[in-house]
Formats: C-alpha cells, structure tokens, sequence
C-alpha cells in the first residue's frame, strides 16, 4: 500500500508519475495537478482555464526538491545500495540535462542501460552498413547519428569524403523519394532503432511495393527492447533493483512485454515521461517498491502510453517483419531480439539483396582497443569507468558509438559533466 504521509509524494497505476505526486504546499495551484483530472491527463491550469494542456507542473521546482526529499527517505529506509537503470536514450540525455545523479542520495545509482540503438549496433552490422556504401550504384541513406559511427576501420562519413554516394536522410520516405526520383541508383537506407521507429520503416516497405519501386532495400538492424532487459535482468555481474522503463517505445508495446521482469526476476518496473517530475517521480516510486520487496509494473506516463500500446503500429511491424537473433553491443547475440524482412518482402532486403558484394567488401571485424562501450551498455561501468572516456575519446572525436550518438551514455556523461 502507497504511503500516505503528507511530506512523501505518491504515485500509482492510476495515474501519471506528476499526478500522483503531492504538490508541494507552496506550488500554486494552477501547477498542482487536479484530483478530478483524469488518469493520465496532464495537468490544468483551472477548472475556469480554457482547456488546454498546462505542462509546467512537470517542471515545478517546488514539487521535483519535494520528490527528491523522498527519495533520499526511502533511500535511507531500504538499509542497502539500489540500482536502478533507465533503457531509454532521451531519458538518459534528461537524467544528465537536469543533473539529477548529483542530487541522489550516496545509496542510490542512477545506471544507464542499452536504450540508443546506434549503440547498441555491433560493430558487425556497422561494417557491412559501410560496405554497403562501397558497391557500385548504390547510394546509402541514413540519419546523422549513424554516418560518424566508427566501424572496424572507418566511418560511413569517411567513405562519403572519399567519394561514396552517403546522403543523410530525415526520414525513410526521404529515401523511398530518392528512389523515385533517381530510378538508375540503388537507394538503400539503412534501418537502426527499436519499436518506435519499426512502425514507420514497415510503412515505408509497403509504401515501396505500392510504387514498384524496385531500386529501394532497406538495410534493417532493428531491435527490440524486452530480449536486452532479460539479458541484463539474468547478467550475474549486474544487479538492477528495478527500471526506468522507456516512455517512447511504450507507446507501441504498451505494457504486457516487461511482466516477465516482475514474474521471472522479481524486479519492477515504472514507464515514465521525459520532464523533470516525470522521472523523479518514477524513481521515487521504485525506491519505494524495492525497499519494500514489492514488484510491479506500472505506468507513470498514461498522458502517452496506453496499457495495450499501439496495436494498429504493431500489426504493421508484424505484416513486414518477423523476428530474428541480432547481435547487440555488450549483450552478444540475443534470441528473437531482431527484425527482419518476411520472405514476402525480400526484394526490398539490402542484406539479401547484396550479399555477395557485402561478404566481398566487408573489412574483418574487431572492436576498438580498450573501449568499454559494451560494459557501458549493459551497466556494469558508468561511462567514467572507460580509461578512453574524455580522453581519447570525445565527441569530436568518438572511438565508440556511445560517445557519437545525440543519445548515447558516453555523450550525455560528457556534455553534462557528470
């Protein structure tokens, strides 16, 4: 049962991490969410306001000491250190934005986990993404993060220096426009992320069989989020007393995907937003469940995530791909954690498409000497840990992708200082 002290913020199921925090006394009351809102909703700013959604309770300064208050109680009643990871790229870039891991109390530490997808590309992939660069008449399309990634001995912005067709794209349509537009080129697009982005790649697959569009593939490297949570859930040299669950790829799988860490691990789980409160309230609320050896799943972030996700986005993703093992920075090869293109859809399938080329060009692949993303990604070290982090390796100039991506562990520790 939530306790119910004054001083301590609550949260629930039932409603929004900010929601079911206690307003501070303080705060005014345009800021303190309204108990007749409905679950989820975002807060109001009065019952004779104009409707429209008033976000900036969830950055309500009186309202986040009050959270962190809490948080170093439960911290303290617990009687033990507790870990807690997030899995998600923009939660870590917040965690670091707002510097909330010097605000924690000594017991408590804020890990970050396998949730940027161009980190978590083996470097496999990442060298046949540039090989793939390298065969005749095609043009590799990408967005930004992927084209300064360092492979086993290059980068796709150094192939593109030295004369390879790379074009950075803003989204998959823009490649499908390409093709449309350049019918003589091969315009592959090279496919990285998680369920959020899957969605939008099946579309676009469909959308190319729609134009007959027979100069698009697709070179996919997607993941999927639940297979890399088991993998840390079950890593012996880990221990993770719950998560910080990630609020954008919810919105697809809604919650049913992570019950097996509370029926299997006994580890909770919160899915929660990305502003201030959001996240505080979501630690607050797993200190809570960990000090008391409860464990549960639940939703912090209802104003985003449904309980059953998006199913229209995941009978899409379902039509075009079909699962498949993916090797995955840190975590090895992981059963059942990739997409692939169904049988259906091979001729849009760059891997298959271009195979000879890619095992003919494709350089032999090693791992940067002494870089610890992958023990980075699996939380074993904070980026610190790295003997290259802020040495060597900086984001003007990475050994690891970590330190490349807007999302990565490694860039977030070194533009916030942490």
């Amino acid at each position: 049962m939530a306790d119910k002290s004054p001083q301590t913020p609550r949260a629930s199921a039932s409603a929004d991490a900010c929601a079911s925090a206690a307003p501070s006394a303080s705060a005014p009351a345009s800021a303190a969410p309204s108990a007749s809102a409905p679950a989820g909703a975002a807060p109001r700013t009065s019952a004779s306001a104009p409707r429209t959604p008033d976000f900036a309770a969830f950055r309500d300064p009186a309202l986040a000491r009050e959270l962190i208050d809490a948080i170093n109680r439960t911290v303290t009643s617990a009687g033990r250190p507790l870990n807690l990871m997030e899995v998600c790229g923009t939660h870590t870039m917040s965690i670091g934005r707002y510097g909330f891991r010097s605000v924690m109390p000594a017991g408590l530490t804020l890990l970050s986990g396998p949730g940027c997808p161009v980190c978590v590309t083996a470097n496999e992939d990442i060298d046949r993404a540039i090989a793939l660069a390298r065969v005749p008449g095609v043009t590799v399309t990408t967005f930004g993060d992927m084209m300064r990634v360092p492979g086993s001995a290059t980068t796709l912005a150094a192939e593109k220096a030295a004369g390879a067709d790379v074009r950075m794209v803003y989204s998959p349509t823009d490649a499908l426009d390409l093709a449309e537009r350049e019918p003589a080129r091969q315009v592959a697009f090279i496919a990285v992320g998680f369920e959020t982005t899957a969605p939008a790649i099946a579309a676009t697959v469909l959308e190319a069989e729609a134009r007959s569009l027979a100069n698009f593939t697709v070179f996919c490297a997607h993941k999927t989020t639940p297979p890399a949570l088991r993998a840390i859930a079950d890593d012996p040299e880990t221990r993770i007393d719950g998560f910080i669950l990630p609020g954008h790829v919810s919105t697809i799988t809604g919650l049913a995907p992570y019950r097996f860490l509370v029926e299997e691990f006994g580890i909770p789980g919160v899915v929660t937003g990305f502003e201030p409160v959001d996240i505080l309230a979501s630690v607050e609320l797993l200190c809570r469940m960990a000090a008391r050896g409860e464990a549960r799943i639940e939703n912090a972030y209802q104003r985003g995530v449904a309980q059953n996700g998006n199913p229209v986005a995941r009978a899409l993703v379902d039509q075009v791909f079909e699962p498949c093992d993916a090797v995955w920075r840190g975590l090895g090869t992981l059963p059942a954690s990739g997409l692939a293109l169904r049988e259906e859809f091979a001729g849009f399938d760059a891997r298959r498409r271009f195979a000879a080329e890619l095992d003919e060009l494709t350089v032999p692949t090693r791992e940067p000497a002494g870089c610890r993303c992958g023990d980075v990604l699996r939380g074993a070290i904070a980026p610190s840990g790295c003997p290259l982090f802020g040495r060597v390796c900086t984001p003007e100039h990475p050994v690891g992708p970590c330190m490349v991506s807007s999302e990565g562990s490694c860039a977030a520790y070194f533009r916030y200082r942490e």
